[in-house]
């Protein structure tokens, strides 16, 4: 998927100024991004595999320059991205995500992710970021679609894209690449979740039900 990383300085705000963000999944946080993001963030973008899946080229500068240009994205972000750090519960920083070209007048947005600590691949985590950032979009902002283009072969991401709310649309051709182009909007987002939700509650009856039988059938007194 394709994670745009420009490095020209744009919005000036003072970064006290910024809401700070902590989101919690079921299995990973969503958090600002750091400084100290730096060192996995240099690894990953210069990893040729992660690059390809990333429909992009390994990084090309030195780590000194990534890291000042990493500095300045954080001091100086741009009201048209957010993006955020993918650490797990104990802290651990496995990827990033983000949403950017925000359209608030249409109420749309593009959205992006890369895991790229390959231990944590196929355990859900992905699926969890973007969940867990699906929520944090619309909850708190007024965008209504949600889009996103991965790549035609990557059927795994296709898949865990899907399972977050994504419907296919169709094929972009960018570069020479051929692309999917995937959204979801608020209301089927709503729908997904509340039916959910529903089952969490039917599940927990069960188990419910199941516990005060077992209850019960230990309190009788034997015949």
């Amino acid at each position: 998927m394709r994670m745009p990383f420009t490095w020209s300085r744009r919005s000036r705000r003072n970064p006290e100024a910024i809401e700070k963000v902590n989101l919690r999944g079921k299995q990973i946080i969503l958090r600002e991004k750091r400084i100290a993001d730096a060192q996995d963030d240099y690894a990953w973008r210069v990893d040729e595999e992660l690059a390809r899946l990333d429909a992009t080229r390994p990084l090309n500068m030195s780590f000194e320059d990534f890291q000042r240009y990493s500095r300045e994205e954080i001091d100086f972000p741009s009201p048209r991205s957010k993006r955020f750090a993918v650490d797990t519960h104990d802290g651990v920083h496995i990827g990033n995500c983000m949403f950017y070209d925000i359209d608030l007048r249409n109420g749309e947005a593009e959205l992006g992710i890369m895991i790229g600590n390959r231990e944590y691949w196929s355990k859900g985590y992905g699926r969890d970021a973007v969940n867990t950032l699906l929520d944090h979009i619309f909850t708190t902002t007024t965008i209504t679609r949600v889009y996103l283009h991965t790549l035609e072969w990557n059927h795994r991401a296709r898949r865990s894209f899907v399972q977050s709310g994504f419907r296919e649309l169709k094929k972009v051709r960018r570069s020479g690449l051929d692309f999917v182009r995937m959204e979801v909007v608020r209301t089927e987002w709503e729908r997904i979740r509340d039916e959910q939700q529903r089952q969490m509650l039917a599940a927990q009856a069960e188990a419910d039900d199941r516990d005060t039988g077992a209850a019960g059938a230990a309190d009788r007194p034997a015949e």
